[in-house]
């Protein structure tokens, strides 16, 4: 599991006061991209291999202004080509749980435009990170 803590800016408010639901995605995005580097790999976009097949998110409670965000990261599933990434955002401080969201990203040869294979060295270094069904939420 990777852990990342964000704190919440004014501008990811809405005029209701509460974290705009647009802002987790942006959450998650930026706990993905912290994953992967925590794999091994790099940020150089000249060599990235990833794209986002699709994403979620489920509200459980709101966010604010100021807060500490806790986004915890894990896979739930690697596939051929592609693997499942679930995130957690709760408050730092309380635990109380805000959102649920789920991400599939797929391995990706950008010069032949086309989805590929896993390399069995990331492959062997996700599944250090696979949290298994009765684990997730």
């Amino acid at each position: 599991m990777h852990t990342n803590e964000v704190t919440v800016r004014f501008c990811e408010t809405d005029a209701l006061g509460h974290v705009n639901n647009t802002s987790y995605f942006i959450y998650f995005e930026e706990a993905r991209v912290q994953f992967i580097a925590s794999l091994g790999y790099g940020m150089d976009v000249k060599d990235w291999r990833f794209i986002l097949a699709s994403t979620k998110c489920e509200f459980k409670s709101q966010g604010y202004f100021d807060q500490v965000l806790k986004v915890e990261t894990y896979i739930t599933r690697i596939g051929t080509k592609s693997f499942e990434l679930e995130h957690r955002i709760s408050c730092a401080q309380t635990g109380v749980l805000i959102a649920v969201g789920n991400a599939v990203v797929v391995y990706f040869d950008f010069e032949n435009q086309v989805s590929a294979a896993i390399p069995d060295d990331m492959r062997r270094e996700m599944e250090k990170h696979l949290v298994a069904e009765e684990g997730r939420v």
